[in-house]
């Protein structure tokens, strides 16, 4: 079973892993159940009948296996995140299923019901640590001061240490956890999908509507909030012959067309025509130096492309600096202008960059690191501590 924070239609790293590990755990013969939050009213009896697989009364047949929706309500000042509400929803789920092992998917919410109810039932459970709520907490309360992130810290240590194991997505992420004190955590990357992203998805009609003839186009794309500061690439967006192409939307997006005037806003987007998105840019840069991971570095690597990223957090072990992009010190504006500067005017450097960006992303398949997860289920519920060597 796994309990998650968010989940398809949402557009996120959390819901993102969440439907490539259920898929991966489909694909090698096992049930999975997700328990998500709701993002919408829940459908009348005979809407919900009529959406149920005439095989399996129990299977959602948009994704193939069970899906648990929980009431949920809109976070104040940030709809598009749904927080669940408490109640009995996790503990019914699992009596009803048994579950072997209960995965807990960035927890916090809805997650620290899944581990405590995993916990009274006998269920081990795998907390996957993926959002950075410490900075979070500065970001959104900052009238709170360094109350905020000891109170995510503290929050974060209640739910973790109900768990078998916390698997943490990059190894800046797990000396953080372990500094604060969260118990049993193991390294636990994310896979990209290297056929979806690929080169060969470039479109140069594509290209020619999203910049001048000449045009070195550089993309970001994710969530336009304030924790991904993607307003620090303004100076990138005035470099004369480049073009800044930001895809994705959120509650900064208004603010964020103001401040770069010369970028192309396209908003969300998704699947192949993602996928075409990125092939088609020369280059990718991102902002935010509160990654755990950085999954839409490796989409851009997988695609072919050089990356420029802040030097903190998972694009640490995600970029190598001189022969897959470039890392610049967070928080400086100029470092990314003149990372996306050299890049530019360097067709050559490019690239051998998104030659090796390919190459690396390769490694990092969805089905190499899912059945490194498949393994870290056997071992919760073994009670094996020693981490995995593989």
């Amino acid at each position: 079973m796994i309990v998650t924070e968010s989940f398809a239609p949402q557009l996120n790293g959390v819901a993102h892993s969440v439907l490539r590990t259920a898929e991966h755990l489909v694909a090698r013969g096992h049930t999975p159940v997700v328990v998500a939050p709701a993002v919408r009213a829940p459908a009348a009896p005979a809407a919900r009948a009529a959406r149920r697989h005439a095989g399996d009364p129990h299977r959602d047949p948009e994704y193939g296996y069970e899906v648990v929706r929980v009431p949920s309500v809109p976070l104040p000042g940030y709809p598009e995140v749904r927080v669940a509400l408490p109640g009995r929803g996790v503990a019914d789920a699992i009596e009803r299923h048994r579950p072997h092992v209960v995965h807990l998917a960035s927890p916090f919410a809805l997650g620290a019901a899944g581990a405590a109810a995993a916990d009274r039932a006998g269920v081990p459970s795998v907390a996957v640590y993926q959002t950075d709520l410490a900075a979070y907490a500065r970001t959104y309360l900052p009238a709170l001061g360094a109350t905020g992130p000891r109170l995510a810290w503290w929050r974060l240590r209640r739910v973790h240490s109900l768990a078998a194991r916390t698997l943490a997505p990059s190894r800046a992420s797990l000396r953080a956890l372990l500094a604060h004190g969260i118990p049993r955590v193991h390294l636990w990357p994310r896979g990209v999908d290297c056929a979806r992203f690929h080169p060969r998805h470039r479109d140069e009609t594509l290209r020619r509507r999203l910049g001048r003839p000449g045009d070195v186009l550089v993309g970001y794309v994710g969530r336009l909030a304030p924790e991904k500061h993607v307003d620090r690439l303004a100076e990138v967006s005035r470099i004369p012959g480049v073009r800044l192409v930001v895809v994705g939307d959120g509650p900064c997006r208004a603010r964020l067309e103001a401040v770069l005037p010369d970028a192309v806003f396209l908003g969300l987007r998704s699947g192949h025509e993602l996928a075409r998105l990125y092939a088609s840019f020369d280059a990718f840069v991102h902002a935010g130096p509160f990654e755990t991971f950085g999954q839409t570095l490796q989409e851009a690597m997988a695609s072919g492309l050089p990356v420029v990223a802040p030097a903190a957090g998972g694009p640490l072990d995600l970029v190598h600096p001189g022969h897959t992009g470039f890392l610049v010190p967070p928080g400086a504006a100029d470092g990314f202008r003149e990372a996306v500067e050299r890049l530019a005017r360097d067709d050559e450097l490019r690239a051998a960059f998104g030659q090796a960006g390919r190459a690396a992303a390769t490694q990092r398949s969805w089905e190499t690191v899912g059945d490194r997860l498949v393994e870290h289920y056997r071992l919760a519920r073994t009670g094996t501590a020693e981490p995995l060597h593989r």
